[in-house]
């Protein structure tokens, strides 16, 4: 009977549960006494054939190969400054809504739309100027109309340049005097200067803006930027292509790389474009982000699934390594980040060794 359980176990037992170094990684005591989900003493799980399958998991014999290395980066999302724009006030004033009322976060705004109204206040004092400007001006304008009236009554007897001069006069009074009014009661009227969403809109009517003050940002959800950092200024002569990390509906295509140095660092800007062409991107503006940038460097390694490594108690990165029918060993690696999707192992896998590469957050859930 002992005899026909170790044969089972041979059996059933999975290529790989080897480590690095082709050692064995089968605890030698480890007996397996129980017939639903447990962590064993030696760190291993025991795993029933028909819990695997109520878990879903997968297992990969996976082979080493050459992956291109691979640099994270902080980074940012930035508005695109083609497809983007910012509403300012030239003076300062008080709000008024548009004819569709002040626009949110979120609406949608075609370029040119009036977005709001800034009515401008001067201060009393050159309020006061210009009000008596204006009746000057007024005074004058009724003086000249009388006396332009005059003359062309006594037309033919009075040459007619001075009529013409007396004409010219009251016309430029009249223009002087609409214009010092229209002034009185002047408003800036704000358009939006591209067509897209409302970033930002945090005005209420009534509120008074100073000038240069920021009104709107409008941007375009299917065109945005992503600015990354490094210190490495020959970094962007290496990069063979980017992506988000946990993004996968994201990637990246590099512009260029500034040469001039901001606290420290230089800026690495890319493009960011959806799954699908024209699609808006799930970004927000200053939203933090990591990018994942591949060199053409050549680094050896085993590629699994990003969900494939798990953290360990001890916040250690490990993946899961079948050895048998019903049992799963923890094996601690060393890890590089290829793409959103796909990671290297660097260290700490052998040759034929099946990997959990489905399921792998629940195993490291039994307790």
């Amino acid at each position: 009977m002992i005899a026909w359980r170790l044969f089972a176990s041979a059996a059933y037992a999975a290529p790989g549960a080897h480590g690095p170094d082709g050692e064995h990684l089968d605890a030698p005591g480890a007996g397996i006494n129980t017939s639903g989900l447990a962590r064993l003493p030696d760190g291993s799980v025991h795993v029933p054939k028909a819990a695997q399958r109520r878990m879903a998991i997968r297992t990969l014999l996976a082979p080493e190969s050459e992956a291109a290395a691979t640099v994270e980066l902080p980074g940012r999302v930035v508005m695109d400054p083609n497809a983007s724009g910012r509403v300012q006030a030239a003076h300062g004033g008080r709000i008024e809504p548009g004819p569709k009322g002040l626009p949110v976060p979120g609406r949608a705004v075609r370029r040119g739309e009036l977005l709001a109204y800034v009515r401008h206040h001067a201060e009393p004092y050159a309020l006061g100027a210009q009000q008596a400007q204006w009746a000057e001006l007024r005074a004058q304008r009724q003086l000249a109309e009388q006396r332009l009236q005059r003359l062309e009554g006594l037309e033919g007897t009075v040459p007619q340049k001075e009529i013409d001069a007396a004409r010219s006069e009251a016309q430029s009074l009249a223009e002087r005097e609409r214009s010092i009014g229209a002034s009185l009661a002047a408003r800036e009227a704000l358009h939006a200067p591209v067509g897209g969403v409302i970033a930002r809109a945090e005005l209420v009517a009534g509120q008074v803006v100073e000038p240069r003050d920021v009104l709107f940002e409008i941007v375009d959800p299917t065109r945005m930027l992503v600015e990354a950092t490094t210190a490495d200024p020959t970094l962007a002569a290496q990069v063979a292509g980017a992506s988000l990390q946990g993004r996968a509906d994201a990637k990246l295509r590099l512009l260029g790389a500034s040469r001039v140095l901001r606290d420290g660092v230089l800026s690495l800007t890319f493009a960011v474009t959806g799954a699908r062409p024209g699609a808006p991107l799930a970004l927000a503006i200053g939203q933090p982000v990591t990018v994942v940038a591949q060199s053409r460097e050549r680094v050896k390694g085993v590629v699994l699934p990003a969900q494939a490594v798990v953290r360990s108690p001890a916040n250690e990165p490990i993946v899961w390594i079948k050895s048998g029918a019903e049992r799963f060993i923890p094996q601690p690696v060393q890890v590089r980040p290829l793409d959103a999707e796909t990671v290297v192992v660097t260290q700490g896998l052998g040759a034929d060794n099946r990997v959990v590469v489905r399921g792998a957050p629940l195993i490291a859930q039994i307790r």
